[in-house]
């Protein structure tokens, strides 16, 4: 994961952050400034086989570690590219639901908005998929469940994202150039579609939640 975001330095960013699985536990640790701030707090050799990870551009909220990526709230966590435009009146409607938030960013109002749907569905496939309907904006979200640690789950709207595929991991990214390392195969995941990850597979979602079946692109480029 840090070599993912590494390769992508060049797009410029205020803080990087990662969230890990460890002994059936989401570990998260995120820092202000480069990479190498954060790379500092990580133990590498500490055994995961599944994590998110992301750099940031401060859009709502100063360069600091509580806006920093990933958030947490409840059994949810998530990266986030982009920006979910009608994040105040949803943070407000939370906030009446009794949800407290730590930083200043739109992106954990959406963890908070995925944790209440989650909450009421107790599936992940729905959850997205009603998601998807209350969130306005651009988004590009990876995101973790306290009560399905095996898997990874993305949803994007007009903002991009890729899968990778590789033998026996599957990685979700921004772009192209952080997965090459690692294997040049990879799904364009649509507005509209959201996917769940393991090792192994890769399931994609309409927005009938229905499953479908996508083209496996390869990179030819340098």
């Amino acid at each position: 994961i840090i070599s993912g975001l590494e390769s992508l330095e060049y797009r410029g960013y205020d803080s990087a952050g990662i969230a890990s699985v460890t002994n059936k536990q989401i570990n998260i640790e995120k820092a202000k400034g480069r990479i190498e701030n954060l790379k500092k707090d990580l133990d590498m050799e500490i055994p995961s086989i599944i994590g998110i990870g992301h750099t940031r551009w401060a859009t709502h909220g100063k360069p600091s570690d509580e806006n920093s990526h990933p958030h947490k709230v409840g059994k949810i966590t998530i990266v986030h590219n982009g920006i979910i435009e009608n994040y105040v009146e949803l943070k407000k409607e939370l906030e009446e639901l009794g949800y407290k938030f730590k930083s200043d960013t739109d992106t954990e109002v959406a963890c908070a908005l995925l944790d209440h749907i989650y909450s009421e569905t107790n599936s992940m496939e729905q959850t997205m998929a009603i998601f998807k309907d209350k969130a306005k904006g651009a988004y590009a979200l990876g995101i973790l469940c306290d009560d399905h640690m095996h898997h990874l789950y993305a949803v994007k709207k007009d903002s991009p994202l890729i899968i990778a595929i590789g033998d026996k991991e599957k990685y979700i990214a921004s772009d192209v150039p952080a997965i090459l390392k690692y294997t040049n195969k990879y799904i364009i995941l649509d507005d509209g579609e959201f996917a769940k990850l393991n090792p192994e597979k890769v399931i994609v979602y309409d927005n009938n939640i229905e499953i479908i079946k996508k083209e496996i692109h390869t990179f030819e480029g340098n």
